[in-house]
């Protein structure tokens, strides 16, 4: 598309268009319905690319795929095919290409298989019945978001078996072997070579964590700038693996996160807003901008 270098900006509002230009340091977006965030990040990326940085140093973190398809459609519009290359993609996609290349660090081969909910559901299921569980009380749904809430914690099944809160709660409910479940669950998936959801992104925070070979350092020095869409969707172990990669001594810390303090759609599976309270906490040192859009453009007025 031919345009004057940066004719983009001219449509977009004041604190748009500084949200845009802000490119270096830790950057904050708070931002409700129909206020132009999408516009401002798909902005922000290309301005990022037209100031000279190369595309594939940028990571651009969303929700859903069709999110980020539309990022890089509306980058493409300015800077063209180099919109490509950008480094944009669901938590999910983008853990899992990398684990693709790091995964044999840490035991699982290159070609792991990912479980879906349905496999998940199904070996829980046999584990219950070779445990000869109550089916009533070890229902294999509420066994696996138990997992999975663990996984988003950070808690490992040995975590898990010293944590007496958790314990407690799984006595009070009628299930006090969901941990011996989770130990083999874990187990058997090591064995069979496959990670599931949640795995996708746990293993890729052990991997960091583990650091075999210089790996942390490698997607540091990789991703210049990060980018974190729908931010109030994050749960606690998406936000540690973004801070893992961008808070260390020499880091420039160029991290934008997009977040709506009002709403988030997955409280269900860990999201917390407390991410939003803490990302202003912990960039607080490192000059954060915050930007408010505060004008609605896609409703009509009152």
């Amino acid at each position: 598309m031919n345009q004057t270098e940066h004719s983009y900006l001219n449509g977009l509002n004041d604190v748009q268009r500084q949200a845009v230009i802000a490119t270096d340091g830790p950057v904050l977006v708070v931002a409700g319905p129909g206020s132009g965030k999408t516009r401002v990040l798909t902005y922000r990326i290309a301005h990022i690319i037209q100031s000279g940085v190369a595309p594939w140093e940028i990571l651009a973190l969303t929700f859903t795929n069709k999110a980020a398809r539309e990022m890089k459609d509306r980058i493409a519009q300015v800077v063209g095919l180099r919109a490509n290359k950008v480094w944009a993609g669901t938590f999910h996609s983008i853990f899992a290409r990398i684990l693709r290349v790091e995964a044999e660090k840490i035991g699982y081969p290159s070609n792991f298989t990912i479980y879906d909910s349905d496999d998940t559901k199904s070996l829980i299921g046999t584990i219950i019945k070779e445990m000869n569980l109550d089916k009533n009380n070890y229902n294999p749904n509420a066994v696996r978001s138990r997992i999975s809430q663990a996984k988003s914690n950070l808690i490992t099944p040995t975590l898990y078996r010293q944590n007496q809160e958790l314990m407690e709660q799984d006595r009070a409910a009628k299930r006090p072997f969901i941990v011996e479940i989770y130990h083999k669950y874990t187990a058997r998936c090591k064995r069979a070579g496959a990670m599931d959801f949640d795995d996708l992104l746990y293993r890729l925070f052990e991997l960091l964590q583990k650091n075999p070979d210089g790996v942390l350092e490698k997607y540091r020095e990789k991703f210049r700038y990060v980018l974190v869409d729908e931010f109030q969707d994050t749960n606690h172990l998406q936000y540690a693996i973004v801070r893992k990669l961008v808070e260390y001594p020499e880091s420039p810390r160029n991290i934008c996160v997009v977040g709506d303090d009002a709403q988030s759609i997955y409280a269900f599976r860990g999201a917390t807003i407390q991410n939003i309270l803490d990302f202003e906490k912990d960039f607080a040192k490192h000059g954060i901008q915050v930007f408010k859009l505060e004008q609605n453009y896609s409703s009509t007025e009152h």
